[in-house]
């Protein structure tokens, strides 16, 4: 695989090095920050055939040109995960149709918008490794600038399979002592790094051919080498969020680990869909020692995290001062912030002009005809027993699952095959974040609604124990309840995200969720077919390859247990299964509760919050035990009282 040079880049006009700044001069310059955009280069959802004004990189667009407008001196650089995410990037690499003279629609935007430099995230390996080379511009047209990252390289050469960092020349406004403007140019280098869970998450996609190591261990070992060329400073790019666990060279979100690395003086964070700085978060994250949520520092260290999507454009305002003949950050003038897009936000009318071929054909390609659904499949209630949603995907995976095993397992055909899955849109994104799709024909738009994700279909073999230690892990879905309290609790556990809330849809087994004990200690009754579980007791589980795989930190769930890595994408599996059905009703394919909540008689309101005006969602998934109690909590989403005594 070709490997790219390193080499120096040549930012804001000359590149010769100005003499005689003198030492006490004083320069910003912007980092801005785009990161997880997942394809959204319009405020477009395709699985609802709906304009969304919420998100978009034509309304990124704006808030650059106006922080643009503010920092004349700035370097535009994305995090990563830019490839993957929604119908259009999935018709891109998919059908077959983009020319190599032609760059992704995303990139068409970005390239348009003059990005500096970006990085690769976990989702940009999800189609392939010749997928992503090609999209970074090795033999095709693709990104006009480049892409960094240091710790994933050819298992074959040892080499990196990107750059693994860029010194940029850039050109800069330096005020003198004296106040007077000085010319001067400041060697900005910029380094990018990338989860390492990559090693399970993307196995199939990395082939055996590439290897990710850990950031820390990286960043140690580059940022010198950065130095050595001159880098007057060191900007991070870390496609990973942060945690305060112990170090792992494996860790899924490194960056909290990162910042502790000598030598670095800004830090562009990302994966984790969060927004950092964050005065009001509420996250983990956020809470960490050595974090400052409120200057968007992590000891010390300026950093932002964008968001998701385009929602959020993050602006560190480096201030620098000449010292001792180099530039240097002065961290008590820098200012960190994230804006927001908002109502007021336009468009860039540009950028939707670029993408106009892409976008229309992916709206045909979403409407492709599938068959019909007699009841409204919704993910708004997911979190207390609707399984509209979910039951089609479970029931998919199962029968691809057992028919597999049939045939070409024949010692495990005496096993029950069971499986997972969970809600993959549960609100976290906003309160139009939710799986929906309405009685009537279903398109594939409509499947990439149920299955948001490109994984490929795994079957794992376990033992009854390690059946429930997956169901307590998913049970942190939940906060622990106090029957005694009088106040408001929240059921829901947002630290945990919904997609990783595992269930079975399937009459054959049944268990209770008691969310008055703590994590690790909520299963009970576990029964298959109305017998308990025993701890030795063989399964079969569909899953997806990123469960399957370690995703989620599941118990058990490290890739040892597959015995079936099907070279199908899930989805795929699912849009077969509803093409031969044709017809999927409510009672055959949208009602199986396989889990309830242990009856619990609370003194105070259990609450949850989901789209506002949707009760009669509830209503019609046989959910009599909910009611709206606040039309609106300040933030989109409506308040939802639910009776946990009412089985």
């Amino acid at each position: 695989m070709r490997v790219a040079p390193i080499f120096m880049l040549l930012l804001g006009g000359c590149a010769v090095l100005p003499q005689g700044v003198p030492d006490g001069s004083r320069a910003t310059l912007a980092l801005l920050e785009t990161s997880d955009l997942h394809a959204a280069v319009l405020g477009y959802d395709y699985y609802k055939l709906a304009a969304d004004p919420t998100y978009g990189l034509e309304r990124t667009a704006t808030l650059i040109a106006q922080a643009r407008s503010e920092f004349p001196d700035n370097l535009l650089i994305d995090n990563g995960d830019t490839l993957q995410g929604n119908a259009l990037a999935d018709y891109q690499a998919g059908a077959g149709v983009l020319p190599c003279s032609e760059p992704l629609a995303i990139h068409k935007a970005m390239n348009a918008l003059h990005f500096d430099a970006g990085t690769v995230g976990n989702h940009d390996f999800d189609y392939g490794l010749p997928f992503l080379m090609r999209a970074a511009g090795q033999g095709c047209a693709g990104a006009a600038f480049p892409l960094v990252l240091a710790n994933v390289h050819s298992r074959s050469t040892g080499k990196p399979l990107f750059r693994p960092y860029i010194i940029a020349d850039k050109r800069v406004h330096a005020t003198g002592p004296d106040g007077r403007e000085v010319p001067a140019t400041v060697k900005v280098g910029i380094v990018g790094l990338t989860t390492p869970v990559i090693n399970q998450w993307n196995r199939k996609a990395l082939d055996g051919q590439a290897v990710a190591e850990g950031i820390v261990e990286t960043a140690r070992k580059v940022i010198p080498q950065m130095r050595a060329e001159g880098a007057d400073i060191i900007v991070a790019v870390s496609h990973g969020g942060l945690d305060d666990a112990a170090y792992s060279p494996e860790m899924e979100n490194g960056s909290w680990h990162l910042a502790q690395v000598p030598g670095i003086d800004a830090m562009l964070t990302g994966h984790a869909h969060q927004v950092f700085p964050n005065a009001s978060g509420t996250a983990p994250a956020y809470r960490l020692p050595g974090v400052d949520r409120v200057k968007g520092t992590v000891f010390g260290v300026p950093a932002v995290m964008a968001g998701q999507w385009g929602k959020q454009l993050g602006v560190i305002g480096l201030a620098l001062k000449r010292e001792q003949g180099r530039w240097v950050v002065d961290r008590g003038r820098t200012v960190a912030q994230v804006r927001s897009v908002t109502a007021q936000t336009a468009p860039d009318p540009a950028i939707a002009a670029l993408v106009r071929n892409e976008h229309a054909a992916a709206m045909r390609y979403v409407q492709a005809p599938l068959g019909r659904t007699d009841y409204r499949m919704a993910t708004y209630f997911a979190d207390i027993g609707d399984v509209s949603a979910i039951e089609p995907v479970n029931q998919a995976q199962t029968a691809f699952l057992a028919a597999h095993v049939k045939t070409n397992l024949p010692q495990y055909a005496g096993l029950p095959v069971l499986s997972m899955s969970a809600p993959f849109k549960s609100g976290m994104a906003g309160p139009g974040d939710y799986t929906d799709v309405k009685a009537g024909s279903l398109a594939l738009n409509n499947a990439a609604d149920l299955y948001l994700y490109p994984n490929a279909l795994h079957g794992v073999k376990i033992t009854g124990s390690q059946l429930r230690a997956w169901l307590e892990k998913a049970a942190e879905r939940f906060n622990t309840i106090d029957p005694a309290r009088k106040d408001e609790q929240e059921l829901v556990n947002e630290a945990f995200a919904g997609y990783n809330f595992d269930m079975v849809t399937d009459s054959r087994l049944q268990y209770r969720i008691d969310v008055t004990q703590p994590p690790g200690h909520r299963i009970k009754g576990l029964a298959y077919q109305g017998r308990l579980v025993a701890d030795e007791m063989p399964f079969i589980v569909a899953t997806n390859s990123y469960r399957a795989s370690g995703g989620g930190n599941f118990p058990g769930l490290d890739g040892s247990k597959t015995i079936f890595a099907s070279p199908d994408a899930s989805r795929d599996v699912l849009i077969a299964y509803i093409r031969h059905a044709q017809a999927l009703n409510r009672a055959a394919n949208g009602s199986a509760r396989s889990w309830r909540f242990q009856p619990v008689h609370a003194s105070g309101p259990v609450v949850i919050h989901s789209a506002p005006g949707m009760l009669q969602v509830a209503r019609d998934a046989g959910l009599g035990n909910v009611r709206e109690l606040r039309p609106d909590d300040g933030k989109g989403y409506a308040v939802y009282a639910v009776d946990l005594a009412v089985d």
